[in-house]
């Protein structure tokens, strides 16, 4: 290494440590997955630690024409299945080397500032679950065609990963009816969403097969807020069998509201179903009847796209996951 203690340590001063040559040094450092052996990145881990060298991501970016930046477009964050989500999707993305870069559009209008302005991410993949641009809009806005579209809004060159919500949505409804439900209560959320009218469809498309007839119906916008705010208008003086809403905090505030009607969180007057199997349902304060999907699942799925760059560059069926109904006191 010489003798002038103010020169920078570098990758060569780390290979030449661990025996090994510059290139395979550079592999075990990266933050890809890139071929090396077990034994040499033991090596060049143990003697870049010895010698306290980091590496500089930013220079290799310059030689790989990566930046190590994965940007996660929402519309904002402020339903509580987001916080579960993106705590382990982002848990995820950095272990697999890469930062996140967190946009809220919020709105339509917002998309159209972003192409008229010309604003534009270096990155290296976009991960879309904003519903207010299509595919093309975000290849645009991006200037990349490395898009994950999770906002119901994909085609065929942007590749997808969709929850089977129909699957855990007939499980709830049949749990119903099987305990006599035949009238119900909906409470959806903004209906301009292309995955919510799905789900509305998916709702729907069940309360038929089981002979159940929608007798009130209110929307929210899936917060607490929107849920306290519906419940009265949807259970009143003379209320449905069984309420049933398209997310968890929307259910949360109808028990909130309507407490008196679960005594020991146990239905009373109606049955209450929620949507998302978020991780406060697993508590007594909320023991809600959900549904869901594995998300670490989930989450593996789309960070897997973002080490396979050929899925954007050729036709791509969307990866489906399994939804499945949580039964809990409220029901």
């Amino acid at each position: 290494m010489g003798n002038d203690p103010l020169r920078s340590l570098t990758i060569a001063d780390v290979a030449a440590r661990a025996g090994v040559s510059r290139a395979v040094a550079s592999r075990a450092l990266s933050p890809e997955p890139r071929p090396v052996s077990a034994d040499k990145r033991e090596r060049v881990l143990k003697a870049a630690e010895e010698l306290g060298f980091k590496p500089n991501f930013l220079a290799q970016s310059l030689t790989t024409k990566s930046v190590n930046l994965v940007a996660v477009v929402v519309n904002h964050i402020h339903d509580l299945s987001d916080l579960d989500l993106f705590d382990l999707l982002l848990d995820r993305i950095q272990a697999a080397g890469k930062q996140v870069i967190l946009l809220r559009v919020g709105s339509v209008a917002r998309v159209e500032e972003f192409l008229r302005r010309g604003i534009a991410y270096h990155v290296d993949a976009a991960l879309v679950f904003s519903d207010f641009a299509d595919a093309a809009t975000i290849r645009e806005m991006f200037r990349s065609d490395h898009v994950v579209m999770l906002n119901g809004r994909h085609d065929r060159l942007s590749p997808t990963v969709i929850p089977d919500e129909a699957m855990g949505i007939d499980a709830a409804v049949a749990d119903a009816a099987g305990k006599g439900v035949r009238e119900v209560a909906l409470l959806t959320g903004r209906q301009s969403s292309e995955v919510e009218r799905v789900r509305i469809a998916a709702y729907r498309a069940s309360f038929t097969r089981h002979g159940m007839a929608v007798i009130r119906e209110a929307q929210g916008d899936y917060s607490y807020e929107s849920g306290h705010a519906a419940a009265e208008a949807l259970v009143g003086a003379h209320p449905p069998q069984a309420l049933f809403c398209t997310s968890d905090a929307m259910a949360m505030g109808v028990l909130d509201a309507r407490r008196a009607d679960f005594p020991g969180n146990r239905p009373e007057r109606f049955r209450l179903y929620g949507f998302d199997n978020i991780s406060l349902t697993g508590f007594d304060a909320y023991p809600i009847a959900s549904i869901g999907y594995d998300k670490a699942r989930y989450v593996e799925e789309i960070v897997g796209l973002l080490t396979r760059p050929q899925v954007f560059s050729q036709p791509h069926e969307p990866v489906r996951i399994s939804t499945a109904f949580y039964p809990r006191a409220t029901a």
